[in-house]
C-alpha cells in the first residue's frame, strides 16, 4: 500500500473518489482505494468466512486462504503458523493431532509412525524403518527381499539357513517350488530326464533302477517294440497291448496279415511271423 502525498488529482480506478492523502492499493498499475480492493479483491477466509484485509496476513493453502490468527489445528487449536501440518477431510491439523488420530501404528514397537518418516508395509502391516528387523540376525530388512513365517519376517540367508529344504541333486537350498520325488526334494531346474536331461516338472515320468525318465526316453530305452509297426510299446497311463510267444503289439497294430481284421479278443492262427484269421488261416 502507498499513500498519496502529491497535489494533482489521484482517484481510486473503482469509485472515482480522491485518494489524496489517503492509503492505496496497486493492481495492474491501477489505484484502488482500501475499501474498494478489499471488496473487490480481498481472499474469505475458510475459518471465520470474513475478508482477509489488506492489513492483514494471509495464509494460503491450496486455494484456501485463512487469516493468520485462524490457521489454527481443528483439534487442538494450536497456532500452525510456520509449522508443519496436515490435512484430513479438509481439516487443518497439527502432526501431532494428526498421528494420533490416523497415523498407522507400528506393529513391532506399538508406536505411532509419523507422517514424513520412513515405514515398511506388508499384509496390511506397517513398521518402523528401524522396526522391520530379521527374527534371526535382528538386522534391518529394508528393501531387501525376505521370506514371512509364522507371522515373523526373515531375511533370505537367515530363512535358508534355518527352514529351506536342501536340493538332493544341487545341495542348494529350495525357497520357492521345489518336487518331491521319492520323498526327497529337487529344485524344479534340478528334476530332470536321466535320458535327455529335459524338465520333468509339470509333465508324465516314469523311473527304471530309482532314474527319472519323460515317457519318450523310457519307451526309445526300455519299451518292447510292436511286431507290427516296430514303435515302442509304453503299456503307461492303462494302455492295452497283447503280448504272445515273447512278441507284443499294439491292440491296434493286433490284426490279420491278409485281411486286416482286428484279432483282439478273437482266435488266431501262427504261420511263421504272420498271424492270421480263421478264414485266412484255412488256406495254410
Amino acid at each position: 500500500m502507498a499513500e498519496v502525498k502529491m497535489t494533482e488529482r489521484y482517484d481510486c480506478h473503482y469509485c472515482k473518489e480522491s485518494l489524496f492523502g489517503q492509503k492505496y492499493v496497486l493492481r495492474e498499475e491501477n489505484p484502488y482505494c482500501v475499501k474498494c480492493y478489499e471488496s473487490l479483491y480481498s481472499n474469505t477466509c475458510e475459518e471465520c468466512k470474513k475478508a482477509i484485509g489488506c492489513n492483514s496476513r494471509d495464509l494460503s493453502y491450496k486455494d484456501r486462504h485463512w487469516h493468520e490468527d485462524c490457521f489454527h489445528c481443528f483439534q487442538c487449536k494450536r497456532s500452525l503458523v510456520d509449522k508443519p501440518f496436515s490435512t484430513k477431510d479438509e481439516q487443518l491439523l497439527c502432526t501431532e493431532c494428526y498421528s494420533n488420530e490416523y497415523s498407522s501404528k507400528c506393529h513391532e514397537c506399538k508406536k505411532t509412525i509419523m507422517p514424513g518418516s520412513r515405514k515398511m508395509e506388508h499384509k496390511g502391516n506397517s513398521w518402523h524403518e528401524t522396526c522391520f528387523t530379521c527374527q534371526r540376525c535382528q538386522q534391518p530388512i529394508g528393501t531387501k527381499s525376505f521370506i514371512p513365517k509364522d507371522n515373523q519376517n526373515y531375511c533370505v540367508p537367515c530363512y535358508e539357513k534355518q527352514f529351506a529344504m536342501q536340493c538332493v541333486h544341487c545341495k542348494k537350498p529350495i525357497t520357492t517350488g521345489g518336487v518331491t520325488y521319492h520323498e526327497q526334494p529337487w529344485h524344479k531346474d534340478c528334476f530332470l530326464c536321466t535320458g535327455c536331461k529335459q524338465q520333468l516338472s509339470g509333465q508324465r515320468f516314469t523311473s527304471r533302477d530309482d532314474f527319472a525318465y519323460c515317457l519318450n526316453c523310457f519307451c526309445n530305452l526300455y519299451a518292447k517294440k510292436c511286431a507290427s509297426c516296430t514303435t515302442p510299446i509304453s503299456g503307461l497311463g492303462g494302455s492295452k497291448y497283447i503280448s504272445f510267444e515273447e512278441r507284443q503289439w499294439h491292440n491296434d497294430c493286433f490284426n490279420c496279415n491278409k485281411c486286416s481284421v482286428s484279432l483282439v479278443g478273437r482266435g488266431f492262427l501262427t504261420e511263421r511271423d504272420h498271424i492270421l484269421c480263421p478264414e485266412c488261416g484255412k488256406d495254410m
